[in-house]
């Protein structure tokens, strides 16, 4: 289990247990070594680089603050953007930006009630002090902002966090039955087929496999448990540690975050502003504007 500091359960992006082989020729393993406090701290550092100046807006929402980030023209559909355990700084306003310059009408939501961390001890602080309930309840207003307000009018959405958000975009989608796509950057996961049937949005994870506090054998027994949910999931892996597609903390890895996105870009059109195309006897495709279902069933 987490260790006792990090037991909220709301991210707790702290670990799954990671099993240590016993010594030759006896086939059991020792008991699970949870992370402590102090080392998932030390997996999250941030560089004093900054990102990108924003050039959304900062709205209010359910009481809450959020930074929208248009297209040009019409969005392609809506993305729930949700910030790592720092906050909704700049870098999580640039990714909300990099987002909106792909087409889509992304929203950030801030779940720290307006308070950012420079620090691990801070950001830790303000991590276990989110209420869950409050938490998505805030998700979902931004779900439904993304439908209904009109500078976005998207009839197709989707969310994406990473670390600490990464776990609140499975909360999202097992919230909203009309969420259409989830991206998980390794966040804290589920391994209940039973709440994970409750989930309808077609899911991908992004994980390192040199991550230890969303370790592979806590993306296995998701993708297990998915799989027993019958519920779609396609997760890529990648060699390097948490935390790597931040740009500003040292654990970076340029080219395993930029595969990560190109695969996030093309997830994302596909089941927001392109064509999926579902396989089969009979091929459909499905997605945005554009698409049209030709023959076969589109589940």
């Amino acid at each position: 289990m987490c260790p006792r500091a990090l037991s909220l359960g709301l991210l707790l992006a702290c670990a799954a247990p990671r099993a240590t082989p016993a010594p030759e020729p006896a086939p059991s393993v020792t008991a699970p070594v949870p992370l402590t406090e102090d080392e998932f701290k030390a997996l999250h550092e941030l560089s004093p680089d900054r990102a990108p100046a924003p050039r959304g807006q900062t709205i209010d929402l359910a009481g809450t603050r959020a930074y929208l980030s248009l297209p040009g023209g019409v969005a392609l559909g809506g993305i729930v953007v949700v910030h790592e355990w720092w906050g909704l700084n700049d870098h999580i306003r640039h990714w909300a930006d990099r987002l909106g310059a792909e087409g889509y009408a992304a929203l950030a939501v801030d779940l720290y009630g307006g308070k950012t961390a420079a620090d691990a001890d801070l950001a830790m602080e303000l991590m276990k002090s989110v209420d869950r309930a409050a938490a998505v309840r805030t998700l979902l207003a931004a779900h439904r902002f993304l439908a209904s307000d009109a500078r976005a009018r998207a009839s197709r959405r989707a969310v994406i966090g990473w670390c600490f958000g990464g776990g609140m975009a499975l909360e999202l989608a097992l919230a909203a039955p009309d969420l259409d796509a989830a991206v998980i950057y390794y966040g804290p996961l589920v391994t209940d087929a039973a709440r994970l049937r409750n989930v309808r949005a077609r899911l991908l994870g992004v994980f390192g496999t040199r991550d230890e506090a969303v370790p592979p054998e806590s993306v296995a027994a998701f993708e297990r448990a998915a799989s027993e949910a019958g519920l779609p999931l396609e997760v890529h892996r990648y060699d390097a540690p948490h935390a790597f597609a931040n740009p500003s903390g040292p654990r970076y890895d340029a080219a395993a975050a930029e595969d990560a996105w190109n695969r996030v870009r093309s997830f994302l059109r596909a089941k927001l502003g392109g064509c999926e195309v579902i396989p089969g006897p009979s091929q459909a495709k499905r997605g945005g504007s554009g698409c049209e279902e030709r023959g076969g069933r589109i589940p």
